[in-house]
């Protein structure tokens, strides 16, 4: 019962970001924004329905347990839920599943964006490792860790380099770090 609570909560969740995501494609598109990575899109989206379906799948089918640190589990998920939200809330309506860039906009620099170029990226990442793990899913844990590399290594620098093109986000986040803050550069200011 409870892994279907805690599956049915993060689809739930994620339909519901693909509304907003859909509502500030269609305010940025009317704005001017130009989408881009247009071809590897697909493929992050089979990647993360898939993961669902694989997680689902391999927990039924080899009835995995919840683990015996669900309470950690439980807590670092809340935690990137926090983040989660903290991150969306902090882009407003430029935040998409989609590269969507709006010519000359000024560059987001608040929230976690402070510290880090990609906070978003970095909470997936953590939450495709912390779901799997709360019911002993490895093999979900290790394909989708795999996949989630493999898509990150296309993405960010599809957007990065998007953004490069069409913002001032080489000046803005010239001392920023992409997973992890610089603190040394915090300490030189």
């Amino acid at each position: 019962m409870a892994f279907f609570f805690f599956v049915g909560f993060i689809i739930i969740q994620r339909l519901f970001e693909l509304s907003v995501a859909k509502r500030n494609e269609k305010w940025m598109k009317s704005k001017g924004a130009i989408e881009f990575g247009q071809r590897h899109y697909p493929a992050m989206v089979l990647i993360h329905t898939a993961f669902f379906i694989v997680f689902i799948f391999e927990v039924m089918s080899l009835e995995k347990g919840l683990s015996s640190y669900w309470p950690v589990l439980l807590f670092l998920f809340s935690v990137t839920q926090a983040m989660r939200i903290w991150a969306l809330s902090s882009l407003g309506r430029f935040w998409n599943t989609k590269i969507i860039i709006l010519p000359d906009a000024d560059v987001v620099k608040k929230g976690p964006y402070k510290l880090i170029k990609h906070p978003n990226y970095l909470i997936v990442t953590a939450e495709l490792l912390i779901i799997p793990l709360m019911f002993n899913a490895f093999i979900t844990l290790v394909l989708f860790t795999l996949l989630n590399i493999l898509i990150l290594s296309i993405r960010i620098p599809a957007e990065e380099n998007a953004l490069r093109e069409m913002t001032k986000y080489e000046m803005v986040f010239k001392k920023q770090g992409r997973f992890v803050p610089n603190l040394l550069n915090k300490c030189d200011n």
